[in-house]
């Protein structure tokens, strides 16, 4: 079993290694865009490698063959890691060679024609119809915050967008006429996205009432939802709302915002929608990650089916 150094021993040792790290941060960052996430988690797999090649005695990354990394893909199986996150550690160092040989920094990629561990397909939690009304049947009230609770989850369950999404809408984002919103996605890219009349009117209520009133003693600002001192709504606050419309609905389980997303996915589909649209509308690069929708929607039937058929 290999032991693993910190980074910082290994990174101090060797400022090659170093160099070509922040490097390669550099471009995925300014040039290639990539969210503040994905670069953390790419930052993490390219060191965790670097500590292996210290632990192997190799200096420079032209030094990397093939064996190499096949024999650190076997590490990684002992650990017994996922294997969605060998997955991802096998494509981070993969990218980031694929760097280094444009740079002509190595003249091969001991990555390339390693055989990446196919992720596990997890089927997305999401509400049924039923438990998505006791949701909204928890935000009714008239006070600011009641109001703001049902704007936030319409909004969630209409558009399908990520709650660092939600997070991030101003008031000039939205588009009344159209029911339409500019959606600041990963990766800093943009895309419209479209609210029904549930959603509308909720949120226009909460806009013209609850939130000056919540704004009375706040400095002014144009983030669209915002806590009961006025502030903007952090990621956190809109999973803590959440939490206790669980509660208060007497669901069982915790909700994780993601599963608003889901929801909206799995029931566009229920109800005919096209696969296509639902990528778009929900900002997927490749088809691929909504294409994991279509087993829920399977799933359902599968049950349904079981449920209700005489001969099943």
């Amino acid at each position: 079993m290999i032991l693993f150094s910190s980074p910082c021993e290994v990174l101090n040792v060797n400022k090659g290694l170093e160099n070509c790290l922040n490097s390669y941060i550099e471009y995925i960052q300014i040039e290639k865009n990539y969210s503040e996430y994905t670069i953390k988690f790419y930052r993490q797999d390219i060191e965790h490698f670097f500590m292996f090649m210290s632990e192997q005695s190799i200096s420079d990354v032209s030094k990397v063959e093939y064996f190499d990394a096949r024999l650190y893909l076997t590490q990684l199986y002992s650990g017994k890691y996922k294997r969605a996150s060998l997955a991802r550690k096998i494509s981070s160092l993969r990218s980031f060679y694929k760097y280094l040989m444009r740079e002509k920094i190595v003249s091969e990629n001991p990555f390339a024609l390693l055989i990446q561990p196919k992720k596990e397909l997890r089927i997305p939690k999401f509400f049924y119809q039923e438990e998505m009304e006791k949701l909204f049947e928890a935000c009714e009230g008239q006070s600011p915050l009641d109001k703001r609770n049902k704007a936030l989850l319409e909004i969630l369950y209409s558009t399908g967008i990520r709650v660092s999404e939600c997070a991030s809408i101003q008031l000039k984002d939205i588009d009344f006429d159209y029911d339409a919103i500019l959606v600041n996605g990963k990766g800093s890219k943009q895309r419209i996205v479209l609210f029904g009349s549930f959603a509308s009117n909720a949120l226009q209520d909460y806009i013209n009432t609850a939130r000056n009133q919540l704004m009375k003693n706040a400095i002014s600002h144009d983030q669209l939802f915002v806590n009961y001192k006025g502030s903007p709504l952090t990621v956190r606050g809109i999973r803590h709302i959440l939490n206790n419309l669980i509660d208060k609905a007497a669901l069982t389980g915790k909700m994780h915002p993601h599963m608003l997303r889901h929801t909206f996915a799995t029931h566009l589909l229920d109800n005919g929608a096209d696969i296509r649209t639902v990528q778009e509308l929900l900002g997927h690069e490749y088809l691929s990650s909504t294409q994991v929708y279509t087993h829920v929607t399977k799933e359902h039937l599968r049950k349904t089916y079981i449920a209700h058929h005489p001969r099943a």
